[in-house]
């Protein structure tokens, strides 16, 4: 029988989607909803009925969805022209930050030298007029693009007066204008506000001549630094303190560091398809990242501990590998064990049959396991060692015995001495 579900509920999960709190999957988990897809549908449902809502199976009735969503808009000016770049956001992260940055970069076709903005926690973490606390993926960027970055002082307006003015400028000539408009989509909301801010940039000035586009394409355009390419790929920093199993959680899944760093904290760098763990400004390991999953782990052989590596490298394939190298009837009795045990109790007892044979000869083992499998069907490890130690005794007491044999060969090549045998004359 399948699991039903409250309305209130489904409203709160598409809201915590469409807010960006959290991704579809991780949402079913938190819920515990039986899958990412009937969360997916709700979603869907919402975008094809906007206020007319969830649709019950049953009785098909329409629910309303009362609830908003808080928009932050970002507003990016250039100090000559005017010209500005409005983008609105459903979270305030340095994500959002950024990528308001870069689409405003190319909205310009270039960069500025000095970039001046509010003390944000997106962009600064620590306001001082001569040596400010940029948040780490903020300054990142600003590298990237030659562009130095020289936050407003506090309470100084007129350090950033140019987009003061154009913020003032947007909320009464867009936000204003868009107060009675309603969007069940973000890209909805922000196609509208770049069709003012497309009529705005445009629009004459009152007490000059020209536009704010006008003035930029004459006086303002060739001054800009050009754009490098590729795009910069956005990154979020954060810190993490590395588990007693070597391993950090980001976003709910684990990714390793070399175990001499349990119990450390460290800096985590994330972009898009990349982990990055730094300790003290050093890159210590990296990892492609996990998307839409939970619980994963990312474990590189050599983080682990000798003998932590020693049981990871211990699986069916590399045993059966390394059988193959020493012979075929090693091969045969590796091969009777794995598929005549639980595969964990086949697995511990072939590492106590490596660890038994890793002082001998391939020889000596294969030849101990051929004998093993023409005396019974069912060969263990105990008989195996049983053979083993007979076969070592026998190969020792071969080896004693031509050793002697050597010696005694060259004590009886010199007893008549060099007379007998026409030495002297």
């Amino acid at each position: 029988m399948s699991k039903k579900y409250s309305v209130d509920l489904k409203l709160k999960i598409v809201q915590e989607y469409l807010q960006g709190i959290m991704g579809a999957r991780v949402l079913a988990k938190k819920y515990d909803v039986s899958s990412k897809s009937l969360v997916t549908k709700w979603i869907n449902q919402y975008k094809q009925f906007g206020e007319a809502g969830l649709c019950h199976q049953t009785t098909k009735q329409h629910y309303p969805l009362n609830f908003k969503l808080d928009v932050y808009i970002f507003v990016a000016t250039l100090t000559h022209s005017k010209l500005m770049y409005v983008e609105g956001f459903l979270v305030m992260k340095s994500s959002s930050w950024i990528r308001g940055h870069l689409n405003a970069f190319e909205y310009f076709g270039g960069i500025t030298e000095t970039l001046v903005p509010d003390n944000l926690k997106t962009g600064v973490i620590k306001a001082h007029y001569s040596e400010p606390v940029l948040n780490e993926a903020y300054r990142e960027m600003a590298d990237y693009y030659r562009a130095v970055i020289v936050p407003a002082r506090a309470v100084k307006p007129k350090d950033k007066s140019s987009v003061e003015g154009n913020v003032g400028y947007v909320s009464r000539q867009i936000i204003a204008d868009l107060r009675n408009h309603q969007c069940f989509q973000l890209t909805e909301l922000n196609q509208l506000i770049w069709e003012k801010l497309e009529r705005l940039n445009n629009e004459d000035f009152q007490a000059k001549s020209g536009s704010r586009r006008s003035v930029f394409e004459e006086e303002e355009r060739a001054s800009l630094i050009p754009l490098r390419y590729p795009r910069f790929k956005l990154t979020d920093w954060r810190v993490a303190k590395v588990q007693s199993n070597y391993h950090i959680q980001v976003e709910r899944n684990y990714y390793s560091v070399p175990y001499e760093f349990v119990q450390h904290q460290v800096d985590v760098r994330l972009s898009e398809d990349l982990i990055e763990v730094y300790f003290k400004q050093m890159r210590i390991s990296s990892h492609k990242r996990i998307h839409d999953k939970i619980g994963q782990y990312s474990t590189l052989l050599d983080h682990m501990p000798d003998q932590h590596r020693l049981y990871a490298n211990h699986t069916p394939e590399n045993i059966r590998s390394w059988a193959n190298k020493v012979g075929p009837s090693t091969n045969v009795f590796v091969d009777y064990v794995l598929e005549n045990q639980v595969e964990k109790q086949a697995l511990r007892t072939l590492m106590s049959f490596k660890n038994l044979v890793k002082k001998h000869t391939n020889d000596l083992i294969e030849t101990s396991c051929e004998i093993l499998l023409s005396i019974t069907n069912q060969p263990s490890l105990a008989t195996f060692k049983t053979i083993l130690k007979r076969q070592n005794e026998k190969e020792n007491v071969s080896k004693k015995l031509d050793t002697k044999q050597e010696i005694i060969s060259k004590n009886h090549g010199f007893t008549r001495g060099a007379d007998y045998f026409g030495g002297k004359r």
